[in-house]
């Protein structure tokens, strides 16, 4: 029986290089152009980090399930953390679009990792920011754009998703304090979050947001196991069983469902960027391994089917890349309209989805195995094409936008 190494020694050129990062970008329409200097600059410094911190790792931590509290500090490093919130409060005071690019970079290495840093970014610096008071911000922000504290945001509960207006999580004013009582299910970084920035119904049953801190007497995060998705990243509960708040921990200027909307809203113009990179990953992958696979006497990118699949992956990633800058115009300049967003994160997740799974097909049996990141990509896109609002959802919102009719009720 030959030794393992001379076995690996044998295979072809295309399973040899498999695990190793050569990744380049493609812009089929030259969409760089729109991109100023800065911009593409933050891009090149991300991919390089990714390159460096995460592709070598992350196969291993997906199948392991676990989170690489490692790359924290990094992502910081990088500006992950709060791109748009000004640098006074310990963000980086940038744009969308350099938000949207730091995303794509980032879900380009895997989805975990982006949904860590726009938890941080979109759904806890973000509301502190808008909706806090300047000392909140002064004593949150900073920490959580250093890395020092990660945050979680608490929206979603067991019974409770699609509809958030109908949450059970109540917080009730006993005088010098409040006492908070309820459940969140599915929320990125729980086991692990500093804080966590909750949502749940005041006496009037009014929508108010509040910052929840670790060590709360009350406050639990239990571990949610067995995913098949988002495997990298760490998902949990938020427990609360008369856990006592004090008054200056409510967001002061946050009324309301359109509280935690505005905040997703962020959060999802950062996905339909994210989607992009995945994407990018899986046709990068599959063009280079179809120009070295050969069947039949030729690479199997000289087949018409072939050709037809990554025709297609170029096309749709370039439609998602030019919808995405677009809207990432109007957000730079305050136009950016709720349903604009839906529109982009649907379409480019079902887009990342789709081109992974004829990525899968041209891998072929290579395809299912964790030396290319096909896979991983896929699986983690399932949840992607849910979190933040669902694919039918979306779709529904872009429905009640055209029409003017609401079919959620």
């Amino acid at each position: 029986m030959p030794h393992l190494t001379d076995t690996i020694e044998h295979r072809p050129s295309y399973i040899k290089s498999a695990g190793q990062d050569k990744f380049q970008g493609h812009d089929y329409c030259l969409v760089d152009e729109l991109l100023t200097d800065e911009h593409r600059l933050i891009r090149e410094s991300v991919r390089a980090w990714v390159k460096k911190e995460i592709s070598p790792i992350i196969e291993e931590y997906a199948q392991r399930a676990e989170f690489p509290h490692q790359i924290v500090k990094g992502l910081a490093e990088i500006g992950a953390f709060g791109p748009v919130i000004p640098t006074e409060y310990g963000g980086q005071g940038l744009d969308y679009i350099s938000y949207g690019i730091i995303m794509q970079e980032l879900e380009r290495g895997d989805s975990g990792v982006r949904s860590t840093a726009s938890v941080q970014s979109s759904l806890v610096m973000y509301p502190i920011h808008k909706f806090g008071s300047e000392e909140q911000r002064h004593k949150y922000l900073p920490k959580l754009g250093s890395g020092e504290w990660l945050g979680a945001f608490g929206l979603t509960e067991p019974n409770h998703g699609s509809d958030p207006g109908s949450m059970q999580t109540r917080i009730k004013d006993m005088g010098d304090h409040y006492v908070l009582n309820g459940s969140k299910m599915w929320i990125s970084n729980a086991p692990f979050c500093n804080v966590a920035v909750v949502w749940a119904k005041d006496d009037e049953g009014v929508i108010r947001g509040v910052i929840v801190e670790r060590g709360m007497e009350g406050f639990t995060t239990p571990h949610t196991h067995g995913k098949w998705s988002l495997r990298a990243s760490t998902t949990g509960e938020l427990v609360f069983d008369n856990v006592v708040i004090p008054k200056n921990n409510l967001l002061p200027n946050a009324k309301g469902l359109r509280g935690p909307l505005t905040c997703l809203s962020s959060a999802r113009f950062g996905i339909s960027w994210g989607a992009i990179g995945a994407a990018l990953d899986c046709y990068d992958s599959a063009l280079r391994y179809s120009q070295e696979r050969i069947q039949f006497g030729k690479p199997i990118a000289g087949f018409q089917l072939t050709q037809k699949k990554l025709a297609e992956m170029i096309t749709e990633i370039t439609k998602a890349q030019l919808l995405a800058w677009r809207v990432g115009t109007l957000m730079n300049e305050g136009r950016a309209t709720p349903s604009q967003i839906s529109m982009a994160k649907r379409n480019n997740v079902d887009m990342a989805l789709k081109i992974a799974r004829e990525a899968r097909q041209i891998h072929g049996g290579m395809g299912i195995t964790g030396e290319y990141p096909i896979m991983r990509h896929m699986m983690n896109l399932e949840s992607v094409i849910t979190y933040e609002g669902t694919h039918d959802i979306h779709l529904l919102i872009t429905g009640m936008d055209v029409t003017g009719l609401n079919a959620f009720k």
